[in-house]
């Protein structure tokens, strides 16, 4: 809800500072795209290394991606409803640049609840048999 009524406040800000509003670019995209590939394959390497046995990971590796899991988690979806904001902030407006700045915000969104899924992935991969038992 915060990345979304932030995202949503940075057209009128800039509109009210006579500032031109930003624009999100296929860079912005890609890297969040990228951010989501990683994590969805470090949980699915971390989900070999703990719950199938094929590898050994020590423990402060463990402890490393499941601090980076609940970083990227928090950070992507803070980021997912601040683009989300920022395309509806841009529906019904005539301007040149508006059906643009709806799409690229939408992908880019898009790419941040995908790191957000691969965060949340990567969380529950680091989790050991027998987590569940103890209080």
């Amino acid at each position: 809800m915060v990345g979304l009524v932030a995202g949503w406040a940075v057209r009128p800000v800039t509109a009210a500072l006579d500032l031109t509003a930003p624009r999100v670019t296929w860079l912005q995209v890609l890297a969040l795209y990228l951010v989501a590939a990683i994590l969805l394959v470090m949980a699915r390497a971390t989900h070999r290394a703990l719950q199938q046995g094929r590898q050994r990971l020590r423990p402060h590796e463990a402890v490393n991606r499941l601090v980076l899991a609940k970083s990227c988690a928090f950070v992507g979806a803070l980021m997912a409803g601040g683009y989300l904001g920022y395309a509806l902030t841009w529906v019904g407006i005539s301007a040149e640049l508006a059906s643009e700045r709806i799409w690229l915000s939408l992908a880019a969104a898009a790419g941040a609840a995908l790191s957000v899924v691969g965060a949340l992935l990567t969380e529950r991969a680091c989790r050991i048999k027998g987590d569940d038992e103890q209080p």
